[in-house]
């Protein structure tokens, strides 16, 4: 099922893009946990698109409440630091992310997909903060991919990140290239230090390719994009578009 425009008439009006990526995030983590990832493994997703913050931090409400087995609750206790002058402007990049997660030791990150969203690319700082994330994730020999569909902002991530790497041809992609899914797999070895590169160009109307997710530590996954688009499209009803 070929590849369409999400960012542009006609589909962009009467689809969003958010809804879109969330379906497509949510068919790869169904696709991976029911049929690629072993026991010890299970695939989540991550979705945070824009400027709210999220909590996730767990407040009790009661105080010293007797239970159901005559113990009691103590309050947290809440601690409110000292007022700083230093506060700098800082930029958190939209997270559309599946990540694959071990099981061994709790739950360990050992893989991760992200699929792009305009505002990773619309500027400078955006773009540095989403090169950082994934260069963070790299360092901690976590495998990446990156899938990169947007339409309507031209800036090309990978380049960025070689470039960022200190590398140039024949890493970068054609600078004329904006939607492409690339591949990251770091490795160490005797020799050195060193990260597997698999970028592959993207096009309206072609099929979408299988790439390779390198787990730390563990083996090596395919991630067949083409079918989890499809059902993605499939369930935003895009089938016959």
């Amino acid at each position: 099922m070929p590849l369409l425009d999400h960012f542009h008439p006609p589909i962009s009006e009467r689809r969003s893009w958010e809804g879109f990526h969330g379906l497509w995030a949510a068919a790869i983590v169904e696709k991976l946990n029911g049929e690629v990832l072993g026991e010890d493994f299970y695939a989540d997703m991550q979705v945070h698109v824009g400027s709210q913050v999220e909590v996730d931090v767990a407040t009790l409400t009661e105080s010293n409440k007797s239970n159901d087995a005559g113990g009691t609750v103590t309050q947290q206790r809440t601690w409110t630091p000292p007022v700083t002058e230093l506060v700098i402007p800082a930029t958190f990049p939209d997270d559309i992310e599946v990540q694959v997660l071990s099981t061994v030791a709790g739950a360990t990150l050992v893989g991760a997909i992200e699929l792009v969203s305009p505002g990773n690319k619309d500027r400078k700082e955006a773009r540095q903060a989403f090169v950082a994330k994934c260069l963070a994730y790299l360092t901690r020999g976590i495998g990446v991919i990156v899938v990169d569909i947007v339409t309507n902002r031209l800036a090309n991530l990978h380049n960025e990140l070689m470039q960022f790497l200190g590398h140039t041809e024949p890493f970068l992609l054609n600078p004329s290239v904006a939607t492409y899914a690339v591949a990251y797999r770091p490795t160490r070895q005797e020799s050195g230090d060193r990260i597997e590169i698999w970028p592959r160009t993207l096009n309206l109307e072609q099929c979408l390719p299988v790439l390779p997710l390198g787990l730390r530590n563990a083996n090596v996954i395919p991630v067949d994009l083409e079918s989890t688009y499809m059902e993605a499209r499939r369930r935003s009803r895009l089938v016959a578009d």
